[in-house]
């Protein structure tokens, strides 16, 4: 029993030997397939409906049109501020008649009245008067005298739409003696904006020709119309 276990062990050896030897080498060639194997045959149509082509602005496969903002997104601008609403009206108009979507907004702002100059911190309004006689003798123009016991007193000297003309005010109260200060002033004020949509390869570029730069929001700082 011994022994037969020893031959069976032998020739499984001498078998595996053998395999190893008769191994043949993979080479590059040409694998030959049957035509069969390959599967059913594609078909291939010609053309296609007209409703399954996609368009320009459609999103691709639906064979249905939609806004170009589906696929690249949306170009726009904005114009304004417009003080006068006529002229947001016309200028929607002329965007609408070549071919943009256009829409009106209103908003109310703050805007710049002006710069006004003054002399604060007076004691009294005799004091006032004290002060505004000093200031005509250093040649400003009209000072006049301000305010209450309850709220104060002060020198006006005017209330200038050029920052510069107020400073130059500001530089002669200053060579006077007096403490001086300058404040912008504002108020509320409706205005209207033109916000446009651009068609697909339009530039704004006439847009701001037309009114200029300080009037022309573009990319991030424009609004859509609704």
């Amino acid at each position: 029993m011994k022994n037969l276990l020893l031959l069976l062990i032998l020739a499984n050896v001498l078998y595996f030997m053998w395999g190893m030897l008769t191994t043949e080498d993979v080479e590059p060639g040409v694998a030959l397939v049957e035509e069969t194997a390959l599967g059913p045959p594609l078909e291939v149509t010609a053309g296609q409906d007209n409703d399954s082509i996609a368009s320009v602005g459609a999103v691709l496969g639906s064979g249905e049109p939609s806004d170009l903002e589906a696929v690249v997104g949306r170009s726009c601008v904005t114009i304004g501020p417009f003080t006068v609403g006529s002229d947001a009206d016309s200028a929607a108009l002329e965007m609408s008649n070549e071919g943009m979507k256009t829409a009106i907004r209103t908003a109310t702002v703050q805007k710049l009245v002006g710069h006004s100059v003054q002399v604060a911190d007076v004691e009294s309004r005799a004091a006032g008067r004290e002060i505004v006689a000093e200031l005509e003798e250093q040649g400003l123009d009209g000072p006049f005298v301000v305010g209450n016991d309850e709220i104060g007193y002060s020198i006006a000297l005017g209330v200038f739409s050029d920052a510069a003309n107020a400073e130059k005010v500001e530089l002669q109260a200053r060579a006077a003696g007096f403490d001086v200060q300058i404040t912008p002033m504002s108020r509320e004020r409706n205005v209207s904006y033109v916000d446009i949509g651009l068609p697909p390869g339009k530039g704004a570029s006439a847009i701001v020709e037309k009114y200029g730069e300080d009037l022309v929001a573009l990319r991030d700082a424009a609004t859509c119309p609704r």
